[in-house]
């Protein structure tokens, strides 16, 4: 049981931490065009990790994929909007004022 929370629950959590935490210095350091280069880099790695994370819990530690899987995905995409919304949020407030007078 503690192995699908660790890895189900745990694990795509601390991962899209992980993620937000270097997005929000991208985004916040580098600007908004820098943030979209990393956020389809970040889409890669992300696929990959979530791969490797099913692979070890139904190939190696014979996880019930039935509970597995679905949990693993629900924390991972759940986390990922989480994410997306707080990336937006300082996307928003690193547009520059000459831009942001052009906006209707």
């Amino acid at each position: 049981m503690i192995e699908y929370i660790l890895l189900g629950v745990i694990a795509p959590i601390l991962l899209n931490v992980m993620h937000l935490l270097v997005g929000v210095y991208v985004v916040t350091a580098r600007g908004s065009v820098m943030s979209l280069g990393f956020t389809g880099v970040g889409f890669l790695t992300k696929t990959i990790a979530l791969l490797w994370l099913t692979w070890m819990g139904v190939s190696i530690l014979y996880l019930n994929y039935k509970i597995y899987v679905p949990l693993l995905t629900f924390f991972w995409f759940f986390t990922h909007l989480i994410e997306a919304f707080v990336i937006q949020h300082y996307m928003g407030k690193n547009v520059p004022k000459h831009l942001e007078d052009m906006q209707i």
